[in-house]
């Protein structure tokens, strides 16, 4: 067996976290990690294809893949810190925003994974929407009204616990919500729903042209997993308030459902707003890749400590020497 700091060198390699060590081998591998996770534009998602567990690379020996979990952890608060350290320069720059949007079905871990994730930030600079059934003021809107007022302003983050993907995933599920749209009338066949797709794109465009870096996660977790997360909830009182005897209604659906999250999906992974799909069923190891990403996406946008002109530093000294010379 190996000594704990290989494995958390090579763990950090899986999750894709960020070394100040020059490129490497490793490295290498770690962009083909991220590369699984990531669905790329213009090919399909095949999420039913996809694992909902971690497969460690060939790289990681089984004895190596048992500590996984803990090691993940570690490496969870590691990423924590390196996000706040991110996110300060976010607000501070202040010409860039990061919309992180979270799809799942029930039981995934999205809200875990929210405040895992997001622990360390300043919750100034971080707003949390969750999308519930739309009002009859939302109702009276297009279906993009509401998710475009909830995009975050620029410094900073938001993040979406549900979203305007409900729109092409849960109504086409369920027609019948469709129908309290208010909608003209039409066709409602595979061509109305690739509209929605184009106007998602389009929308998602146009956030990203003006400086919103976009991240989207589907959390895939088995329908074998989501069992022993609703049993545990029901079988723990201070988990009853979570489940709700309607969830097995949808779990009735799973293959509906993940019908339509491969529709939608592989239509809106874009250069701009790529999907990434994340194995569920381990959450510590979810939510190290899910930070490991986020921060990425931050630090892609290349961002700049406001610069100090020459005239505030003169200000800035005299200060400091009015400073020094208080009694």
């Amino acid at each position: 067996m190996v000594g704990s700091g290989e494995l958390e060198r090579k763990v950090r390699v899986m999750v894709a976290s960020h070394d100040a060590d020059p490129p490497s081998p490793d490295a290498g591998r770690r962009d083909r990690v991220v590369a699984a996770l990531r669905v790329e534009p213009g090919t399909p998602a095949q999420v039913g294809g996809r694992t909902t567990t971690w497969t460690p690379p060939a790289s990681i020996d089984a004895d190596e893949a048992e500590q996984l979990a803990d090691t993940a952890r570690a490496l969870l608060a590691r990423g924590v810190d390196e996000l706040a350290d991110a996110q300060e320069l976010l607000w501070a720059s202040d010409d860039h925003a990061l919309l992180v949007v979270f799809q799942a079905m029930d039981a995934a871990g999205k809200d875990s994974t929210i405040k895992h994730v997001m622990t360390g930030v300043n919750p100034q600079g971080v707003r949390v929407v969750s999308f519930k059934q739309p009002s009859s003021e939302e109702i009276d809107h297009t279906f993009l009204w509401r998710t475009a007022k909830a995009a975050p302003e620029r410094g900073q983050i938001g993040i979406f616990n549900r979203s305007h993907y409900e729109e092409v995933v849960a109504l086409r599920v369920h027609p019948d919500w469709l129908a309290r749209q208010k909608l003209p009338e039409g066709d409602r066949g595979p061509g109305f729903w690739q509209e929605r797709y184009d106007d998602i794109n389009a929308f998602e465009r146009h956030l990203a042209r003006n400086g919103t870096k976009i991240v989207k996660f589907f959390l895939h977790v088995s329908r074998a997993e989501q069992k022993r997360r609703f049993l545990r909830r029901l079988d723990n009182p201070d988990k009853l308030w979570k489940f709700s005897a309607s969830d097995l209604d949808d779990r009735a659906l799973w293959d509906d459902y993940l019908r339509a999250y491969e529709d939608a999906i592989t239509a809106t992974s874009t250069p701009w707003a790529p999907w990434y799909v994340l194995p569920a069923d381990d959450k510590k190891v979810m939510q190290a890749l899910a930070c490991a990403v986020i921060v990425d996406a931050v630090t892609s946008l290349d961002l700049r400590w406001p610069t100090v002109s020459d005239d505030d530093r003169r200000k800035n000294a005299v200060a400091r020497q009015a400073l020094i010379e208080e009694e």
